[in-house]
């Protein structure tokens, strides 16, 4: 089925760009969620019309996101559960659970701008994307924990493995006055 795109799909194409897809695609995804229309005269005709208008509506939408996307710069977002003692946790964290604690901490985020390809099933801290408007996302972090204290822990040793390589790098390249070669 051909269609015309309303506004741009990740590997897919660009807005106005007349792409073919799977009917079952079509029919289920991009027709009901109105980002794209059947390639025929008539509506590639509207198109053409309303472009300028599309447009204008999509750049507005994308500097909204944009300007949530830099409040949202390094927001941590710390969820409590249950696990076992190996750090399997006696469930899951799924898109939702994630959409809730931004909403708790102040952000307007709908579940399916969460991109979570699997539930997460352990302890730790994990980076998870979130796609604010097709050509802005943000990084969330999310660190899941028994307590708040063990997420604090967590967040300790995640700076320190970030600063060591940092001080390695610094501590190799200082030259002691033996060591100095003459070129």
């Amino acid at each position: 089925m051909e269609l015309i795109l309303l506004e741009r799909i990740e590997k897919l194409g660009q807005m106005g760009d007349v792409v073919r897809v799977k009917s079952g695609y079509a029919r289920n995804f991009l027709l009901p969620q109105r980002k794209a229309l059947r390639a025929n005269k008539d509506n590639m005709a509207y198109f053409e019309r309303q472009r300028a208008e599309i447009e204008a509506v999509n750049l507005k939408r994308r500097d909204e996101a944009a300007a949530v996307a830099a409040k949202m710069d390094g927001v941590r977002v710390v969820l409590i559960r249950q696990a076992s003692e190996g750090g399997h946790l006696y469930g899951s964290v799924a898109a939702r659970d994630i959409q809730e604690a931004l909403r708790e901490a102040g952000y307007k985020v709908e579940r399916r701008q969460v991109i979570l390809n699997t539930p997460l099933k352990s302890l730790g801290s994990y980076t998870v994307p979130v796609s604010l408007h097709p050509e802005v996302s943000v990084d969330v972090a999310v660190v899941i924990a028994r307590s708040a204290a063990e997420a604090e822990e967590q967040q300790k040793v995640a700076s320190e493995e970030q600063a060591a390589p940092a001080e390695e790098i610094f501590e190799d390249s200082v030259l002691e006055e033996g060591d100095e070669t003459e070129a």
